[in-house]
């Protein structure tokens, strides 16, 4: 294995681990559930968005470790940005873990670039997809996102 691959592996490791933004707020005005019923994943994403832009994103839910890593890595990402920049990131994050763009560089994605692997794994694109899917379903005011 390379040391790239060994760092990635870390990193998602770690953020299964010990994920951030892992809690139910006091406060938030979007919320959704997810459910990856291939594998059995569920998350429920919580949101603060205030004139559209993501104050807050937090998570609780239950699955594998790429789908609890991409949850955790996810809010990190998004805390801040606007609705149409979660939506181009989103772009950019499906298109590296379904294999459209063969490789990303962390000015692009960040941490997220971890991912790039996923591609290499059809059935795991759901569980690292699930959280976003289910992150635009409560933009959307939308109550369940699955990934069928």
């Amino acid at each position: 294995m390379s040391a790239l691959t060994d760092l990635y592996q870390e990193v998602i490791l770690d953020h299964n681990k010990s994920p951030r933004n892992f809690r139910e707020p006091d406060t938030f005005n979007r919320d959704a559930i997810g459910h990856n019923p291939l594998c059995g994943d569920r998350i429920r994403l919580y949101l603060q968005v205030e004139e559209g832009r993501i104050v807050d994103v937090s998570f609780q839910g239950s699955g594998c470790a790429i789908s609890q890593a991409s949850a955790s890595l996810m809010t990190v990402a998004l805390m801040g940005l606007t609705v149409e920049e979660f939506e181009t990131l989103f772009a950019r994050f499906h298109s590296l873990v379904t294999g459209k763009i063969v490789e990303a560089s962390q000015d692009d994605l960040g941490k997220l670039v971890v991912f790039g692997g996923v591609s290499q794994y059809p059935v795991r694109v759901k569980c690292a997809t699930l959280p976003w899917h289910t992150l635009r379903a409560a933009l959307n005011h939308t109550e369940n996102a699955t990934t069928e």
